[in-house]
């Protein structure tokens, strides 16, 4: 009997754009293979879809694709006011970047509808969802990390303290989001106007900002890991070239703009060993499933760790392969991997307290 994959992308996030494109791409390439695809789409203002999905014109303004509603059922896709079985899911792909779907909380539902997932689970994407948590765990492993200290919203009240700890810390400043991705409110701050704009910008998007120093002349190296055959695979390490102070968001995603990199990145043996092996410690350490995207930084001599993507973009299929065929490979060897080993429920034990006299609070009617 063909099994399921769904394949979930969009939600109410600042990159639903790029995860349609990445939903698209996988759907795409799994059109026509073993498995039956069902692609779901989050809609930013709540709820879920599916449809006849082709391409990223299918979501421009004023498109017109028949939909179903859908919603989670145990193992299964539910529609309609009497809950229907739509389809049973036997294997889920998230592609959902930024927002409720990459932190977690998709995860979260899968596992709570026990509905097997190719991708990552709910602790590892909530702890690369949030840049602050990231570089904690790094530190907690002895994986270098770039100078830094975090900032709230709360903390900002006292902003005249935030801008003397900016200044005391030595500008240039880096300011990102703490819980975004794809560059999206990311500055660089050369004084302390600059940074303060930088974290006003910060706060409209995000309840908190990880502020780093700012290194110049650094290169960026990204190293994809999966697991394949119950090993860690690796993919050759790529360097993204910018022509800006930061890695923009049109020059990952712009076609205009171009994405100019090279693989394998030109490095010494050395320390490329160490960013794959930086790499792999993090994966494990967190019981990596599906693929994940570890972007570095290289200045100098040293190496610095500075992001976990979860759902990286085109779920890092161009890092393990280049051409169409290779990437279709790639997404089935993700989905074959979840079905040789699907998450084991373990027992729950009862303590049986309940069967006895206990005190609930309740009061005696008068």
């Amino acid at each position: 009997m063909q099994k399921n994959v769904a394949v979930f992308f969009g939600g109410n996030s600042n990159e639903r754009e790029i995860s349609v494109i990445t939903g698209l791409l996988a759907v795409n390439l799994l059109r026509g293979s073993e498995y039956r695809v069902i692609p779901v789409y989050l809609k930013p203002e709540g709820g879920m879809a599916t449809g006849d999905y082709r391409s990223p014109a299918d979501f421009r303004t004023g498109a017109n694709v028949k939909e179903t509603p859908v919603r989670f059922g145990e193992g299964c896709l539910l529609f309609g006011r009497r809950k229907k079985i739509f389809a049973t899911v036997d294997c889920a792909l998230n592609c959902c970047h930024g927002g409720l779907g990459e932190d977690g909380t998709l995860s979260a539902l899968f596992t709570y509808y026990k509905i097997n997932s190719a991708s990552p689970d709910t602790p590892m994407s909530a702890i690369g969802m949030d840049k602050t948590l990231t570089k904690l765990m790094a530190r907690g492993m002895d994986v270098p990390t770039v100078r830094g200290f975090s900032v709230n919203e709360t903390d900002w009240k006292e902003r005249e303290k935030i801008l003397k700890e900016g200044e005391a810390f030595g500008y240039p400043l880096i300011v990102k989001p703490a819980k975004l991705g794809s560059s999206i409110g990311i500055k660089v701050a050369k004084d302390e106007g600059e940074f303060s704009a930088a974290l006003e910008l910060a706060f409209r998007l995000d309840r908190a900002a990880l502020v780093e120093e700012y290194l110049a002349g650094r290169r960026d190296i990204n190293c994809a890991a999966c697991r394949v055959g119950g090993e860690i695979a690796l993919s050759p390490l790529e360097e993204v070239f910018s022509n800006e102070q930061i890695l923009t968001f049109s020059e990952k995603y712009d076609t205009q703009a171009g994405r100019h990199s090279q693989m394998p990145a030109d490095l010494p043996e050395e320390t490329a060993e160490k960013i794959r092996a930086y790499t792999k410690r993090i994966y494990e350490a967190l019981g990596g499933r599906g693929v994940v995207r570890a972007d570095f930084f290289v200045a100098g001599d040293e190496i610095f760790f500075n992001e976990l993507n979860t759902v990286p973009g085109s779920l890092a299929c161009y890092l393990f392969g280049r051409s169409l065929s290779e990437n279709k490979y790639f997404l089935l060897s993700l989905i074959e991997e979840a079905f040789k080993d699907p998450p084991r429920e373990k027992e729950t034990i009862s303590s049986g307290i309940l069967e006895k006299p206990i005190f609930s609070g309740k009061g005696r009617k008068r």
